[in-house]
């Protein structure tokens, strides 16, 4: 199997959210997406109403906005007035972290109801939940899955690119083993070369987070 450059760009997030993340670099990030024709964009929220101006002449370019970046603590209310005002920002998607500290607690009524304010908030608009598996176990990491079903999430997401891994084949994979058709996958953090995409595309991820620092690794000869 192989995948195009386009087809992939037509799957990726380009993201740019580091904590020194500056102007600069998302005026870079703009032009990269438009550059490589990514199907989508995401920056941390202070961000979003530069993104939405830079994009302006690339409609067809998505833009997501992050929930309680990048540690998932935040209080459900919070998480709820922080995605409605991305929304009114103008995001076409959300990307929200689950709470790990309540998760890991075992306290998974709360986690399942913190998911589904967001997702009922959105009305429609896809949510994709960062489970952030480098803290989680393999049993963890299904259960997570389950609950972000259960809450009406559009995806589930293997990191944020800040913990010490991100993606890798094994978690793509059980996560697909887990979840089925059911919701989709979107790989990310570490991501780092073309080939390692693709073969997690053969195990189930059908959306990539790459980081604009990283792109060239994925879309230039």
């Amino acid at each position: 199997m192989t995948l195009t450059i386009q087809e992939i760009a037509m799957m990726t997030d380009l993201s740019a959210v580091r904590a020194d993340t500056d102007e600069t670099e998302i005026m870079a990030l703009a032009e990269a997406a438009k550059r490589y024709h990514c199907l989508c964009v995401t920056t941390l929220p202070t961000f979003t109403p530069l993104i939405k101006e830079l994009l302006a002449d690339a409609p067809e370019i998505r833009i997501s906005g992050n929930v309680s970046f990048p540690s998932g603590s935040a209080t459900t209310g919070i998480k709820v007035l922080e995605a409605k005002e991305l929304l009114r920002m103008g995001c076409d998607e959300l990307d929200m972290v689950i709470n790990l500290g309540l998760f890991r607690s075992g306290r998974y009524q709360q986690v399942l109801d913190d998911i589904r304010a967001v997702v009922e908030v959105a009305s429609g608009v896809p949510v994709k939940v960062i489970l952030e598996c480098h803290y989680l176990t393999d049993d963890e990491i299904r259960k997570a899955c389950e609950l972000s079903i259960q809450a009406g999430a559009a995806f589930v997401k293997t990191g944020t690119g800040w913990a010490p891994t991100g993606a890798t084949l094994e978690n793509v994979a059980l996560i697909k083993a887990c979840v089925g058709d059911a919701i989709g996958i979107k790989a990310s953090g570490g991501i780092r070369g073309r080939e390692t995409l693709i073969e997690m595309y053969r195990r189930g991820a059908r959306r990539f987070g790459i980081g604009l620092r990283a792109a060239p690794q994925i879309f230039e000869p």
